[in-house]
């Protein structure tokens, strides 16, 4: 892309438009279709957590699903053994790669065939697994600009050890955590300031160029 507020405007006016359309009862909640998905699938839990997980993960479509805090708090309340944690962190962690796959390939073919950046900052991944719709617009945007697809197995080793402290942070601390992260209003003012990051990157580089 050949600026970098497209992505987070994009970003902002969907999340905007999902919250308007949920407030004004147009489409039900995501929370709700989650706990209605929930009664569908208690006979196969893992898939439940993986089906959960992967809806929030995915580019856009992860606003309107509160998918990460409603899989930990079904694990929490599952009281499950360790073994069961393991497995339904490796369940997590599958869900979130297959995300991860997705949003880079959707990309790539959003990006510029011509622009090729083989690099993979782990470092800005590190910052982008902050949050799962930060991740999954990170994916995105590594997509557009054609970098590695080493980065999709990047994120998949991280996001083993974030899954397991995401479960143990929510059990031994509390749901509101969780809850403060998946707030409307907390991702818009996460997505705001992204976007006036963007714009200010833009605007030093229209400057050097002209």
């Amino acid at each position: 892309m050949k600026y970098s507020f497209f992505l987070p405007l994009s970003a902002l006016i969907a999340l905007c438009l999902l919250s308007v359309l949920v407030t004004y009862q147009v489409i039900p909640s995501g929370l709700d279709l989650l706990k209605s998905l929930q009664s569908s699938f208690n006979d196969y839990f893992y898939l439940l957590i993986l089906f959960i997980i992967l809806l929030e993960s995915i580019v856009y479509v992860g606003f309107y699903f509160p998918g990460q805090f409603f899989a930990v708090v079904l694990v929490v309340l599952s009281k499950p053994q360790p073994q069961d944690i393991l497995f339904l962190t490796l369940a997590m962690v599958v869900a979130a790669t297959l995300g991860s796959c997705i949003n880079y390939l959707l990309g790539r073919n959003f990006g510029d065939a011509n622009k090729h950046q083989p690099q993979v900052s782990v470092k800005s991944l590190l910052v982008a697994m902050i949050h799962i719709n930060s991740l999954a617009f990170y994916m995105f945007s590594q997509g557009t600009n054609h970098k590695s697809p080493k980065v999709v197995l990047w994120a998949g080793l991280l996001n083993l050890p974030y899954y397991l402290f995401l479960i143990w942070g929510t059990s031994v601390l509390s749901e509101q955590v969780m809850q403060m992260a998946e707030n409307t209003w907390f991702l818009v003012i996460a997505v705001s300031i992204w976007l006036g990051i963007a714009l200010f990157v833009d605007y030093k580089k229209f400057r050097a160029t002209h």
